[in-house]
């Protein structure tokens, strides 16, 4: 497999994004960029199946609009990190700022450490892909909001014992999909749109494949990982907002 090495330092996002392209057209690859300072859209739109180490921080819209890449970044990442990814995935050693996954249609990505605020906010999926966004920390307000598809996994390993959250407005507005979180939550801080019971053994065909590969690529103990209590979030509703304008619009969501 071919390597590339690009030093960011002192490079523009649009310098640095054009030797990307330029890179990972020649087939696959491993592109290693180093000294990552902020530069945005690393890897937006790329379709092909390169592997992208980042050591750095890397700036908004990391992987936007990807369906292909495998993206490591050995940091931090900022606002909008796969945003509307189609597919591939994403893995970051660290945290990730606000909106995460925001409209994401297909693909994985994991973050080691907390989220900001409405991390997988319009998540979508079909009966083709699905996406999936596992937090290895915690998120801040509105996880989940407008959620229409895929799956979240939030593990609160970053807490105490408890493992108790702080995010309010859990699933606001959501109306597909689901949300798996390990720990401790309050009745507030779930949004009324969304319908909370404890994860059983059939969720396992959903949580196992995830948390084996989250346990694998940040060197967690999957049985640990499994062996977790799981508060599961459907949405109350699959039209919530409906009922808003024409009274009795809404529709109940069917029994899962």
């Amino acid at each position: 497999m071919t390597e590339f090495k690009i030093n960011a330092s002192g490079l523009g996002y649009h310098s640095l994004n054009n030797l990307i392209k330029e890179y990972s057209a020649r087939g696959p690859g491993n592109i290693k960029i180093e000294n990552v300072f902020g530069q945005r859209y690393i890897g937006a739109g790329l379709e092909s199946k390169v592997r992208i180490e980042i050591s750095g921080t890397p700036g908004n819209d990391l992987g936007a609009f990807m369906s292909g890449p495998d993206i490591t970044v050995y940091g931090n990442a900022q606002d909008g990190c796969g945003n509307t990814m189609d597919g591939g995935r994403i893995v970051i050693h660290g945290s990730a700022g606000d909106t995460v996954a925001l409209a994401a249609r297909g693909g994985q990505l994991f973050v080691r450490d907390g989220v900001g605020y409405r991390a997988g906010i319009h998540m979508k999926g079909d009966t083709t892909k699905s996406p999936a966004l596992v937090i290895g920390g915690s998120a801040q307000d509105f996880l989940g909001e407008y959620l229409a598809g895929g799956v979240i996994v939030v593990l609160g390993l970053s807490h105490d014992g408890q493992r108790r959250h702080h995010g309010r407005f859990i699933g606001t507005g959501m109306h597909g999909g689901v949300i798996y979180i390990s720990g401790g939550l309050e009745e507030h801080q779930i949004a009324g749109d969304a319908v909370a019971s404890k994860a059983g053994e059939a969720d396992l065909v959903t949580l196992e494949p995830l948390l084996t590969d989250f346990a694998g690529v940040f060197g967690y103990d999957k049985e640990e990982l499994l062996s977790n209590h799981y508060l599961k979030l459907l949405p109350r509703y699959l039209r919530p907002y409906a009922r808003l304008y024409a009274p009795g619009g809404h529709e109940t969501a069917p029994d899962r």
